[in-house]
């Protein structure tokens, strides 16, 4: 019971950065950003993503545009504004910063180094 919720809180915690780094290689609608997450093993439903998508638009870091649709309504493509790119950036460099300090975590002290 302890891992599966520290495993449910690692996944929300990474949710967002995955769903910038989705949405930074260029245009992309909702249900493909779902089914890229379950690809990814980040089970996520409408219920998560469309408030996370609406709270990174109000924060300037995402912008749509309303496409027609051959097969329904028009849909909305989702789009990185500059400021979202900076902060993809940053976080980059912060999930960067993690993976070395797990691995060396992992690895524990280097004899080699050690005196």
């Amino acid at each position: 019971m302890i891992a599966e919720n520290t495993q449910t809180q690692m996944r929300k915690g990474i949710l967002e950065y995955c769903v910038l780094l989705i949405i930074s290689r260029g245009e992309i609608y909702a249900s493909d950003i779902i089914a890229e997450l379950k690809r990814a093993k980040l089970l996520v439903v409408e219920g998560t993503l469309y408030p996370l998508l609406t709270r990174l638009k109000n924060n300037g870091l995402l912008s749509y545009n309303w496409v027609e649709s051959t097969s329904g309504p028009p849909r909305k493509y989702y789009v990185l504004t500059p400021e979202g790119r900076q902060i993809l950036t940053q976080l980059d460099t912060t999930w960067h910063e993690l993976v070395y300090a797990i691995t060396t975590s992992q690895q524990g002290a280097n004899p080699t180094t050690e005196q």
